[in-house]
């Protein structure tokens, strides 16, 4: 169940994909937050360069397996505006991060892209525990979500930016 302390990093991960869009890019911002509560990193999607791998949550996993010990790793939380991808949900379990927490779904996502008239993602959008089925997974956020379909929609040049 999604609470305050939730949604107060999920809004910044909302930010953190706005400003992806701002640089041309998609838009997905994370944040890894440690068991105590402290930010220990966050991101933003940063593909427009042309590596389509340089997703916020792979890039987290990375860095958590580079800066945090296992059982650090294990009580941390990865907070993202949308679902991790098949990519992203196994660099999560691989490094062994503990709970997600997303605003926006996978399925949201490839309602909203088919009614965008945009093109699906080369790989199949999966729900996280059909990737990675042992890690504890909260979302979408109803409070949120429209945020990041609105975000999408002015990626993919449907509405004009505020």
């Amino acid at each position: 169940m999604i609470d305050a302390t939730d949604r107060h990093h999920l809004q910044r991960c909302v930010a953190l994909a706005a400003e992806a869009v701002a640089a041309g890019d998609e838009p997905f911002g994370s944040v890894l937050v440690d068991a105590s509560g402290a930010v220990r990193a966050e991101d933003r999607n940063r593909i427009a360069g042309g590596d389509a791998t340089r997703h916020p949550e792979f890039a987290l996993a990375r860095w958590a397996a580079a800066h945090m010990d296992i059982e650090a790793r294990a009580g941390a939380t990865v907070y993202t505006s949308g679902e991790h991808c098949p990519m992203c949900a196994a660099a999560h379990a691989w490094v062994g991060l503990g709970r997600i927490v997303y605003a926006s779904s996978a399925a949201q996502l490839v309602t909203w892209l088919d009614a965008l008239g945009v093109a699906r993602p080369p790989v199949r959008p999966l729900p996280i525990n059909e990737i990675a089925p042992g890690v504890a997974v909260d979302g979408p956020d109803p409070t949120l979500a429209p945020a990041v379909h609105a975000l999408h929609r002015r990626c993919h040049g449907h509405e004009t930016p505020e």
